[in-house]
């Protein structure tokens, strides 16, 4: 059964992000145009939705998609940079970056499903995502050097993923790469020929729906610490995380399933 979450948009007319809860797996759908293109409208939506999203226990992945526009998310409203200057980080840079964080930092998995191009600031939303499922031909790429620009939160998350030099290239020349040099540089996790990157992101948000929901949470934010902490103090992490494991009813539940030959019945607990 779908269940309406509800953007409750302030603007007249449809939602710049739509959602909707499919089971334990909630699916945000960006819908901004023919080619989502990032502006204050699509960002209050986002933002206000996965404030929604974060704090429901019972939702155990996030798809975030391109709805039924041709790109996943061209980039930002180019129209919108005309005015900033000086007041760029107060009415665009720290909303913006606020936003991504609270994707990337959303507790549960997170699946950015890429049917159309995702370039410029709609890289960087897939960056602030787990995992990126992509379709074949897709081109994918911080552009913005292109136009002058930079992209400040996607050079840091790109890094991560391939490492500084190809980092470098792709930011320097601005240029785009196809799905299938994004899967061999760690870009993306997978790629789709047939069907839509949506249905292969749904097919991989049941798998992990249907994992330990505590589990899950618990291992996203020990592999955070590992990039972000020293050694000694993720290890420490560790060790906290798997004491609350075992205290868990999941794990108990789910050694239980295991000697009865059925499916365990996971309550996040």
């Amino acid at each position: 059964m779908t269940t309406a979450t509800g953007s409750g948009s302030a603007t007249p007319g449809p939602p710049f992000v739509t959602s909707h809860l499919v089971g334990a797996i909630a699916e945000i759908g960006l819908n901004s145009g023919p080619l989502n293109l990032v502006n204050k409208e699509m960002l209050r939506d986002l933002n206000r939705i996965l404030g929604e999203v974060a704090e429901r226990p019972e939702i155990r992945c996030l798809i975030l998609h391109g709805g039924s526009a041709r790109a996943f998310c061209a980039g930002s409203d180019i129209r919108e940079l005309e005015q900033l200057r000086q007041d760029a980080s107060e009415h665009k840079i720290l909303f913006e970056d606020m936003v991504l964080r609270r994707l990337a930092r959303i507790p549960m998995p997170t699946i950015a499903a890429i049917d159309g191009p995702a370039l410029g600031g709609g890289l960087e939303i897939a960056l602030a995502c787990d995992l990126r499922v992509c379709k074949t031909g897709v081109p994918l790429g911080l552009t913005e050097s292109r136009l002058g620009g930079l992209a400040g939160n996607g050079s840091i998350r790109l890094t991560r993923l391939v490492g500084p030099a190809r980092a470098k290239e792709l930011l320097y020349t601005g240029e785009t790469i196809a799905a299938d040099q994004a899967l061999a540089w760690g870009l993306v996790n997978r790629i789709v020929a047939d069907g839509s990157a949506l249905d292969a992101a749904r097919q991989l948000a049941s798998t992990i729906a249907a994992r330990g929901p505590l589990s899950n949470r618990l291992a996203k934010k020990l592999v955070e610490a590992a990039q972000d902490i020293p050694l000694d103090a993720a290890l420490s992490m560790s060790t906290v995380a798997q004491q609350e494991i075992f205290d868990s009813n999941d794990l108990h539940e789910g050694a239980a399933a295991f000697f009865a030959k059925r499916p365990p019945e996971f309550t996040g607990r």
